[in-house]
């Protein structure tokens, strides 16, 4: 049966998302609680693989690793400047509410 999304906020993105989305019991974690502050994005990308938890970033970065390839369990993409808590909130509970982990993977949302 296919499973929940749990998403893997990256150093860029507020970590107020990740007491919106604990609230409403989403599963996610942050790149300063998993230590990789300032790591590679592909060490972010092993990780989040891993566990199974899909990447929210506004690094393009990441948009490079998912065209080469790069195995992931999903990317949302959120450029900067886009990020209202509130919208981007509302849209990751929205993916989390209608997605499976199985459909977001290796596949990038755009907000």
């Amino acid at each position: 049966m296919p499973a929940r999304i749990r998403f893997h906020l990256d150093e860029h993105i507020d970590p107020a998302i990740a007491d919106g989305l604990r609230r409403r019991g989403i599963d996610v974690s942050t790149t300063a609680e998993s230590r990789l502050l300032s790591a590679d994005d592909s060490e972010h990308i092993a990780l989040a693989r891993s566990q199974g938890r899909v990447i929210v970033t506004c690094d393009a970065d990441f948009l490079r690793l998912h065209r080469q390839g790069v195995p992931h369990a999903g990317i949302v993409y959120c450029p900067r400047g886009r990020q209202a808590i509130g919208e981007l909130l509302r849209y990751l509970v929205l993916l989390w509410e209608c997605l499976t982990d199985e459909e977001v993977r290796d596949h990038v949302e755009f907000f």
